[in-house]
């Protein structure tokens, strides 16, 4: 499908071809020149909302670079399609759907309409019935089939359905109920489900079975398993409506589970999987870190999100880290950006920000149809520090590749320990600060290096970073951040002018799996495929 936009192709935008001349005179300068010719830079270049600040001055622009970056998001409509998302505009164009992400997050009072219906009153209903459902888990009114307390969740979901509540369990892991233990099962590989429920009693374990349709292969292959393994135990099929419940659409699939519909939390089309943590995806973050802490958590993400519809451009943090990423991906050939939160609740966040990232973005043609004029998705990646910095920081420093880093960092730590946070925080300024300005063989040699190590201990510096500072990590900080990279992301797609809201790429796998598995399992074996994938089959179904 392909939609007229009165935004001109990206090459034609002025603002374009005028970074295109402004990168020739700016690429090759050293960022310790500009430091130089700025003394108030470090101050000047930063931003901050609801408490996070972001320090953007390590990075390789000037006034004229930021200065044309931002005319580039006026020129490409972000503006409109911020309005566009937040009204409700159905701006998922290759699906017809609205992206509403920003609803879940919404208080009472606000009025967001989709197809004629204001949605906030629905989104609002399910989060009581959330609450309603986690307070009895946690207090212990829920039983189980026998009469036990439940002891032991495990989610059950893939993607955006698996990744925000893994992510958001370790990342509030602090804030928890430790009496109860989560578990998070998403690989269709058996060893996920069996390593999961282990050391697991089958009476005293709740299933959250996620799948909006209740249909998803893997995530029903696991959900079956997991009832084959409950029964195993308990004998009684009646047993399955204690034991599970359901984060669906799909009510005729659900009851034929074996789940009681009564126990069955919505969420809606225009809820997309990667933004869905939210939702009623959530309701494992819920049950661990309990209502109050989880409404904090949405408030957070709502936070955010005013800012980035209010806030002008050049102050509007995830504006700025958007443009920032189309100027390294675009000018200077980027292929990866390296997101590095030094906090170890924050384990997770990376590769939760890879599905955001990649699946969002990873666009080969515009919302025209056209195949795209440049680059788009980088790959995101990162650890949290210190561990990195004993393991992929080397390439950073001295490769011959430029990674863009986001550094995350808090003013407290959680659980203070002697001199721990302030040796963590040391690092997190001493790597940006390393990064950028390097060491000169002048500086290597003054220091009575051997001659011939010196161009072994050269850092050439020049390597940019982002500091994204916050007091401490809480559900409300969480929120804020997950929502920063959201519209960071957003704001990239709308400059590349691509849809950052579908995933067709996922499909395709999906479809040739569906159909190699009844190849494996049936007696006739594999029929039109390569020779190579014929020959996989073939010996897999020899030896299997």
């Amino acid at each position: 499908m392909a939609i007229k936009t009165d935004v001109s192709p990206l090459g034609q935008r002025s603002a374009w071809q005028a970074l295109k001349k402004h990168h020739a005179e700016i690429g090759k300068k050293h960022m310790s020149e500009l430091f130089a010719e700025d003394g108030s830079r470090g101050e000047r270049y930063t931003a901050e909302a609801g408490g996070i600040f972001l320090d953007y001055s390590k990075n390789r622009v000037n006034d004229e670079t930021l200065k044309l970056l931002v005319q580039l998001a006026e020129e490409s409509g972000l503006k409109a399609r911020t309005e566009a998302m937040f009204t409700g505009e159905k701006i998922n164009i290759t699906e017809n759907r609205a992206v509403l992400h920003v609803a879940l997050r919404a208080p009472k009072s606000e009025s967001i309409v989709v197809d004629g219906e204001d949605v906030v009153p629905a989104v609002h209903e399910v989060l009581e019935k959330m609450s309603g459902f986690a307070d009895k888990i946690r207090s212990g009114e829920w039983k189980g089939h026998t009469g036990k307390k439940i002891k032991n969740i495990v989610n059950i979901g893939i993607g955006g359905s698996d990744l925000g509540p893994v992510m958001a369990y370790e990342a509030l892991k602090h804030y928890s109920q430790r009496d109860l233990t989560f578990r998070f099962v998403s690989n269709v590989d058996g060893t996920d489900f069996a390593e999961a429920v282990q050391d697991l009693e089958a009476d005293e374990t709740l299933f959250l079975v996620a799948s909006k349709t209740f249909t998803t292969l893997e995530t029903m292959t696991n959900a079956h398993s997991a009832r084959d393994w409950a029964l195993d135990s308990l004998k009684d099929d009646s047993a399955v409506a204690k034991h599970f419940v359901a984060i669906s659409t799909n009510a005729k699939e659900v009851g034929k589970f074996g789940i009681d519909t009564a126990n069955m939390f919505g969420f809606w089309d225009w809820v997309g999987g990667r933004y869905s943590m939210d939702s009623a995806i959530g309701l494992s973050t819920m049950i661990a870190i309990g209502p109050d802490n989880f409404m904090a958590m949405l408030g957070g993400f709502h936070d955010m999100d005013v800012h980035f519809r209010t806030t002008p451009l050049e102050k509007n943090l995830p504006v700025l880290m958007g443009l920032l990423t189309v100027w390294y991906t675009d000018f200077f050939d980027a292929q990866t950006m390296a997101v590095l939160p030094y906090e170890q609740y924050l384990k997770r966040f990376p590769a939760y920000l890879q599905q955001l990232t990649m699946e969002s973005n990873g666009k080969h043609v515009t919302l025209s149809g056209e195949h795209v004029e440049t680059e788009t998705g980088p790959i995101y990646w990162g650890e949290p520090g210190t561990n990195g910095q004993h393991s992929f920081y080397q390439l950073i420093h001295q490769g011959t590749r430029l990674i863009p880093c986001d550094f995350i960092g808090f003013y407290k730590g959680l659980n203070p320990l002697g001199r721990h946070h302030d040796m963590l925080m040391a690092n997190v300024f001493a790597q940006a600060e390393a990064l950028a300005f390097g060491k000169t063989a002048e500086q290597v040699k003054a220091e009575g290096v051997a001659a011939e190590l010196v161009p072994h201990k050269v850092f050439e510096g020049n390597r940019p970073s982002n500091t994204i500072l916050a007091d401490q990590l809480t559900p409300a900080v969480l929120g804020k951040l997950v929502a920063l990279y959201e519209h960071a992301v957003f704001t990239q797609g709308v400059v590349w002018g691509i849809d950052s809201f579908d995933q067709w790429g996922v499909e395709l796998g999906k479809v040739l799996a569906t159909r190699i598995l009844g190849e494996i399992e049936g007696a006739d074996g594999p029929k039109g495929h390569d020779s190579s994938t014929t020959s996989l089959i073939e010996r897999y179904r020899a030896n299997k």
